[in-house]
């Protein structure tokens, strides 16, 4: 039986569990208990603290997680990424009062506060900086406020809860994140993981497709067919007028109302736009 951590809290819990349940896993999206089985895909979840999952997953009492990027490396644990899922994007980045620093340089010699110590101390290494991390648990806005900090480094999403601590940005991001499935590193094949990896990606190509299916006059298919190329090649079925042609083709889904304006500057009627809710490539 797979053994799957999932985050039980936290900004990447429900949005896991919404594509757990797009990819048939109904049980471990619907039910919120610390483990849940689902025997009908042999699979059992584990709902556990988003930052512990990396550790699990590393210590090889879960075969996959789904955590975030960050949370992985700051880790440091026996695990890699083995896709990324197209959710929960953050970044990790540095932020102090107006007059304190410009760029990360200029906070050599600083107290920096962080909860995320493993990827603050990477980077001052990676860097040559000479920095003093004072590590907390949780919330680190106001550590600058209270006198334990001269600057933070915290992940975010806008970084607004920064700005009304009175922080600027400093830099660029020290780490761009989003949600992860993670493996325990050297971890040999195994098909339960290839499959329950197959469906999430499946779901991932069904969020940013859609079927985009519309009729046109046979002289124009080539034409239409530049707009529309399908993922791989569009479907091309033969009318009862045979003037005409039906097509049918898998379109990104940011790009389908530019799409349906071209096809129907070239003629095509009858465009409709379809979900996909799963698919297999």
């Amino acid at each position: 039986m797979l053994r799957v951590a999932v985050p039980n809290k936290g900004q990447l819990a429900d949005p896991a569990r919404d594509m757990l349940r797009e990819a048939g896993y109904g049980r471990a999206a619907t039910v919120r208990e610390l483990v849940v089985l689902d025997p009908d895909n042999d699979v059992e979840f584990f709902f556990l603290r988003p930052k512990d999952i990396a550790t699990y997953v590393g210590a090889g009492t879960v075969d996959i997680g789904i955590t975030g990027r960050d949370m992985l490396l700051d880790s440091g644990a026996d695990a890699d990424e083995l896709v990324s899922l197209g959710f929960g994007e953050s970044a990790f980045r540095l932020a102090a009062p107006t007059s304190t620093a410009r760029s990360a340089r200029d906070l050599a010699g600083l107290r920096i506060a962080t909860s995320y110590p493993g990827l603050l101390e990477s980077f001052l290494e990676r860097e040559g900086l000479d920095a003093r991390v004072v590590r907390l648990e949780g919330a680190v806005e106001n550590a600058v406020r209270l006198g334990v900090a001269d600057a933070v480094a915290d992940v975010v999403a806008t970084g607004t809860t920064l700005r009304q601590a009175g922080l600027d940005i400093v830099g660029e991001p020290l780490l761009v994140s989003e949600a992860v499935l993670v493996r325990r590193r050297g971890a040999g094949a195994d098909a339960a993981v290839d499959t329950f990896v197959r469906r999430l990606q499946g779901v991932m190509v069904a969020r940013a497709y859609v079927l985009v299916d519309y009729d046109i006059r046979s002289e124009m298919v080539d034409r239409a067919v530049s707009v529309t190329p399908g993922f791989e090649s569009p479907t091309i079925s033969s009318l009862h007028d045979t003037a005409w042609v039906a097509v049918r083709a898998m379109v990104p889904r940011r790009d389908v109302h530019r799409a349906m304006d071209e096809l129907y500057e070239l003629g095509a009627r009858g465009i409709l736009v379809t979900d996909i809710h799963a698919c297999r490539l």
